[in-house]
């Protein structure tokens, strides 16, 4: 799930790399008969030091950040003469303030947020949309017979707000359903985790595919003594009502992009984070394998089952992974002028497509996984 988030990291900078050489000649040593003196030789070129960057995740370490994490254990950054200093998220981090403050170079984040953050003067721009679909749920009891956004009403709906209900919301109103209308439905803000739908507190809670609806499946039922299956639930997505939102992309500062030579580094960190995402699509066990070395709060089990459905939110990107695609941007747009996320529509400069297009070049794998297909994970209890 997502959080806003705020964090000021270590002071780090893009360095400039300067290559010495210096010459060191030996001296003749005077003999009766001359003898050839040996040419000076060049001491080696000393080796650049890495550009240092800070990537702000928007939350704890997890499959959700899959790609990025593979990038750096497989050396891509490296490769880019980059040196990438990953840093976490919590509840009181919002990657937006991080980065328009200086204390990271990159942030990852939903867009609603980010276009909130720039209408509210922060100087952000999309440089790579990653995630090209929404993971967003709402999820019931069977029992509850909640399959539809009209059945919402008059029932005790959970959302975990921060910014991320706006897709529910939006979702409300368009069956004529006031979220803030108690008298139409009654909006309960949960905790960051399904207990209010397994105590029963709930009618729906929010979900994400890669997270807490895994979660509900990883809990026992205690009229069975088994673990929840998907056929005790029924599920809502945001995607089939056509609330989506667009959610992860990478974000940058404009006054930072514009500085000589920041453009060069964006491309090369966006290159070397696509080839981590590829990696972690073709790569899958190996990929869960990363991120429980860079020691998640969850377990194997529910690693395992959050890269998969993280793999099915970027892939299939048919355009190439990190493009933006257009009708997805304008339905975000749409809905967070509705929900007054925002007052108005971003202006042009609010998302680029060239620094990912310039940064596709050179990648030999498939960066469009049209023929993606998940894989079939089991469910373990507590995602052990």
């Amino acid at each position: 799930m997502i959080k806003s988030l705020a964090r000021h990291g270590a002071i780090a900078a893009v360095v400039a790399i300067i290559a010495a050489a210096c010459q060191a000649g030996a001296s003749p040593t005077p003999q009766a008969t001359a003898t050839p003196t040996a040419p000076p030789t060049a001491e080696p070129t000393a080796t650049p030091t890495p550009a240092h960057i800070r990537l702000q995740l928007q939350w704890v370490t997890q499959s959700q950040f899959a790609g990025y994490y593979a990038a750096v254990d497989q050396g891509f950054y490296a490769d880019e003469g980059l040196d990438v200093e990953i840093l976490v998220g919590a509840v009181d981090i919002v990657p937006q303030t991080v980065v328009a403050a200086g204390n990271a170079e990159f942030g990852i984040a939903w867009v609603p947020k980010v276009l909130a953050s720039r209408e509210q003067g922060a100087d952000l721009v999309n440089i790579a949309q990653v995630f090209q679909r929404s993971g967003t749920l709402e999820v019931s009891w069977k029992s509850s017979a909640i399959t539809r956004p009209e059945d919402w009403r008059g029932k005790r709906v959970g959302t975990w707000g921060f910014g991320n209900e706006h897709e529910l919301f939006a979702a409300m109103r368009k069956v004529g359903i006031d979220p803030e209308n108690a008298a139409d439905v009654t909006i309960v803000s949960q905790s960051f985790d399904m207990s209010g739908l397994l105590n029963n507190e709930l009618d729906a809670a929010e979900a994400m595919t890669y997270n807490e609806y895994a979660q509900v499946l990883e809990a026992k039922n205690p009229a069975t003594g088994q673990l929840y299956q998907p056929s005790d639930l029924d599920v809502i997505s945001m995607e089939s009502v056509g609330t989506a939102m667009l959610q992860d992309h990478v974000f940058a500062s404009n006054a930072w992009l514009t500085q000589p030579g920041n453009e060069d580094v964006a491309v090369r960190f966006l290159r070397a984070s696509f080839r981590g995402w590829t990696y972690c699509r073709d790569n899958f066990d190996a990929c869960v394998d990363i991120v429980l070395k860079n020691g998640p709060t969850l377990g194997k089990g529910h690693m395992t089952w959050q890269l998969n459905e993280i793999n099915a939110l970027v892939w299939p990107s048919p355009a190439g992974i990190g493009i933006m695609d257009q009708a997805a941007w304008d339905r975000t747009v749409s809905v967070a002028t509705e929900g007054k996320v925002i007052t108005t529509a971003p202006d042009a400069g609010a998302f680029r497509t060239d620094l990912a297009g310039r940064a596709l070049e050179g990648i030999t794998d498939d960066t469009s996984g049209a023929g993606f297909q998940k894989q079939t994970v089991e469910i373990t209890e507590g995602g052990a």
